[in-house]
């Protein structure tokens, strides 16, 4: 937020401090200055009031040029060029004379143009640096002390300074001069003067106009007052346009631009209507499905129920707290205004601006939480405003529609502050505090009953009021100690078993990726997941980040699926992908979840029915792969990756965890249903992987026979101790098999079964080939396996290696009819 310092000092009595300690003023309460610009070091040299004499439009040339005589106070006047439309007899303008440097280094000097000499320059708000306005030249108010002659800077806003401040969320109230300048009180010690604390008349019999609030838990204040018969030509006084100017706001006319300063000023965002265009009484209500609004951004705009608005007989003509209507807006000759000032829900507020992605100055601090006792001193004040400087009748009837809600109080340990920050504070300090930032407390032995003030939403736990208090007490005050750290046991099993698991992953050759999770409804079906499908079932979220993606993944694969997208669309062609990431479940509890104390432990009951409401998060590893694991070169041809790659990722995965796995065929969307592998571990299906079906590729615009693992990595046992092996001396016995199977027969089931005919002696197995063709007859297929025998105490003969490997091959036989390939 930007703000003058003449502003600020209207309701603070601030010395003169310079740039340094002005930021520490702000920085010692926890506000972050972004930057401190002194206008009028931007504009050196001369620059004074002028007055226009005469405008004559240069003939000949496209574009309009007047060449002016302006009257500068040193008694002829000066011949000046200029093409702002706004230059007319009359009019008093700044003007820099020759010599004067402006912003961006530009210098100011005579020189000829358009067959004319221009003597000097006649400034916009842009060109001196005080707005970004350059539609036309600044037009100076006709009031006492601006005459020809005399030094502009004041008139145009150069003699004060800008402070703008990176205001935080849960601070929404310091998006405001009042709440500015009660926390530069607080830093420096200085009295403070509320600008709310006027005598506003409260409601009377008569509304100044009927309105009807539907919905009080998206609205539980609405204020409304009239003034009619305003001079639709007045103008905004040339300090409220420098003080809206400097703070970054455009000047509109007088009724917004006393919205937008009540809004700077108190924290208050209002609307200001045009009576005339308003048709019938007001109702405030959800907005129905399909309504649609014109917004004042001339945007047409399709409404959501969930959307607040304000409607006449002829629809919504604003939606509420977010932006107005044109239906209803003011116009350049509207003579009677009806001023709003109301009090919405901030969540609401928070889904509509980011449902119709509109953000405005009035959304940003319903966000954050306003002041909801300001809707009458803000109306009220506007009125005056109105009337003094517009003229018209202020009516005298009055609208507040208010539910009164009761503020909860807080308990808090008057401890608990030193016990947090590690400071001493003297008895009652804490309280004073509390009682100087607007608190009511009362002291009840060692605890204090606090109610916060309308204007602190953000106070609604013991934390929040230990904090206020070490804020303000100063949290220089606070010593630069670290604690000792407690002795731990270093990782647990399960982080151990994750980083096992990556680091075998990625030194097998896959990258390890990051995903956002949040997925769709689109996102399930492009996989071709049925309806009835367990991961259908996801845990939405009440306020996503896009509508488009607003539950919570159930399945690593989406996200990871979109990043190898992404990486194949930029060019990088062979990819392996990898993500450790948890998965969401819905919960299993019903009815109401218990509330949880955060000033000690809760019971244990609470916490364990507190556990049933929490979604599930199983700990999940997925891979994919595309392109070649082994690139083509001199050295011979490369090798696409294939199903079999992914299997293997998801072996090596249960080998880094300590788990068994056994392959079988399986079907499971998106794979392909004759290419899937199910993981199996103690009889139990823990994951997937095999090549992806070919539609799934198409629709994700992946390359043909993508493939891709999953796993639920928490299905795993936790490896126990590890035991550290024998390692026998003696030499081994190798021996190649080669076996003729059905072509459809896993080679994982075969191998399993000829490591349980083998027994204690076979040490290890692999598979090495399999061949096809008209060797092995159609229908069959041979799979060459190498077994190695060994035995930790002796040399093993022939006859108890060939015992060995002939009592595998029975047991392969028995279960799958395997015949010695040769025999």
């Amino acid at each position: 937020m930007k703000v003058s310092l003449s502003w600020l000092k209207e309701y603070v009595d601030l010395p003169d401090l310079d740039a340094e300690r002005l930021e520490n003023a702000f920085v010692r309460v926890g506000l972050e200055v972004e930057g401190i610009t002194a206008l009028g070091s931007a504009v050196s040299g001369p620059l004074v009031v002028g007055r226009v004499l005469e405008a004559e439009q240069v003939p000949g040339l496209k574009k309009l040029i007047n060449y002016c005589l302006v009257d500068v106070g040193d008694g002829e006047p000066r011949g000046i060029i200029c093409g702002a439309p706004n230059v007319r007899p009359g009019l008093l303008v700044a003007v820099a004379l020759p010599g004067a440097v402006l912003p961006g280094d530009f210098t100011i000097s005579a020189r000829k143009t358009y067959g004319k000499i221009s003597n000097g320059m006649i400034c916009s708000g842009r060109e001196l640096g005080v707005s970004d306005d350059h539609e036309g030249i600044i037009e100076l108010a006709d009031e006492a002390g601006v005459v020809p002659g005399v030094d502009a800077r004041p008139f145009v806003g150069l003699d004060d300074t800008v402070v703008e401040l990176n205001v935080t969320p849960d601070r929404g109230y310091c998006l405001s001069v009042r709440g500015l300048a009660r926390e530069l009180s607080h830093s420096l010690g200085l009295a403070f003067r509320d600008p709310a604390a006027i005598d506003a008349p409260g409601a009377t019999a008569e509304p100044a106009y009927p309105v009807t609030i539907d919905d009080p838990a998206g609205c539980d204040r609405f204020a409304a007052r009239a003034v009619r018969g305003v001079d639709p030509t007045a103008a905004s006084p040339s300090w409220m346009r420098r003080r809206l100017i400097a703070a970054g706001v455009r000047s509109i006319n007088l009724p917004v631009d006393i919205t937008n300063y009540l809004m700077l000023e108190f924290g208050q965002p209002m609307h200001a209507f045009d009576l005339s265009l308003i048709n019938g009484p007001l109702l405030v209500r959800r907005a129905r499905k399909g309504e649609k609004l014109t917004t004042l951004d001339s945007v047409k705009r399709t409404l959501d129920p969930e959307d607040m608005v304000i409607c006449d007989d002829t629809g919504p003509i604003s939606l509420a707290a977010v932006m107005g209507g044109e239906t209803s807006e003011v116009q350049p000759d509207t003579v009677d205004v009806l001023f709003e000032a109301a009090h919405w829900d901030p969540v609401m507020v928070a889904r509509t601006c980011r449902r119709h992605r509109l953000s405005s100055e009035a959304s940003k601090r319903w966000e954050r939480g306003v002041d909801r006792e300001l809707a009458l001193p803000a109306i009220e004040k506007a009125v005056r405003l109105l009337v003094e400087h517009g003229g018209g009748t202020a009516g005298a009837e009055v609208l507040d529609f208010d539910v009164h809600p009761v503020t909860a109080p807080v308990t808090i340990d008057a401890d608990l502050p030193a016990r947090v920050a590690g400071v001493p504070y003297a008895d009652g300090r804490a309280a004073d505090i509390l009682r100087e930032i607007g608190c009511a407390v009362s002291v009840d032995g060692n605890e204090l009953v606090v109610t916060p003030p309308t204007w602190r939403p953000d106070l609604t736990d013991p934390a929040d009021l230990a904090e206020e208090v070490i804020r303000i007490d100063g949290y220089d005050k606070i010593q630069s100690l670290l604690p000792v750290a407690p002795p731990g046991n270093g990782l647990t099993p399960a982080q151990r078993r994750r980083r096992t698991v990556g680091r075998s992953l990625a030194e097998a050759g896959l990258v390890e990726v990051l995903s956002y999770p949040f997925v769709g409804e689109a996102a399930l079906d492009t996989l071709g997941i049925p309806d009835d499908d367990p991961r259908r079932a996801s845990v939405k979220l009440r306020n996503p980040i896009s509508e488009e993606e607003p539950a919570l993944r159930t399945t690593l694969l989406p996200p990871l699926l979109v990043t190898l997208r992404r990486n194949i669309g930029r060019g990088h062609r062979d990819v392996a992908l990898f993500e450790i990431g948890r998965v969401f479940h819905p919960a299993t509890g019903s009815g109401e979840p218990p509330a949880l104390p955060v000033a000690h432990r809760p019971a244990d009951e609470d916490l364990a029915k507190a556990e049933t409401f929490v979604p599930r998060q199983p700990w999940h590893v997925a891979a994919v792969f595309a392109g070649d694991v082994e690139p083509a070169g001199w050295w011979g041809a490369g090798r696409p990756a294939s199903w079999a790659d992914a299997v293997e990722a998801a072996l090596r995965v249960g080998e880094a965890a300590g788990a068994v796995l056994e392959v079988r065929a399986g079907t499971n969307p998106p794979w392909h249903p004759g290419r899937c592998a199910e993981l199996v571990h103690s009889g139990v299906v823990v994951g997937h992987a095999g090549e992806l079906h070919p539609a799934v590729c198409a629709a994700l615009n992946l390359p043909a026979r993508t493939c891709a693992m999953e796993l639920d990595l928490d299905a795993l046992p936790l490896p126990g101790v590890v035991v550290t092996p024998a390692i026998s001396g003696y030499p081994p016995a190798l021996i190649d098999v080669a076996l003729i199977v059905g072509a459809g027969t896993p080679a994982a089931e075969v191998r399993q079964a000829l490591v349980e005919g083998a027994g204690d002696l076979l040490e290890s197995l692999r598979l090495f080939d399999v061949y096809t063709g008209a060797q092995v007859g159609d229908g069959h297929k041979s799979l060459a396996y190498k077994l190695t025998f060994r035995a930790p105490d002796r040399t093993l003969t022939v006859e108890e290696a060939v015992a060995a490997r002939d009592a595998a091959v029975a047991v392969a036989s028995s279960r799958f009819g395997a015949v010695l390939r040769g025999a």
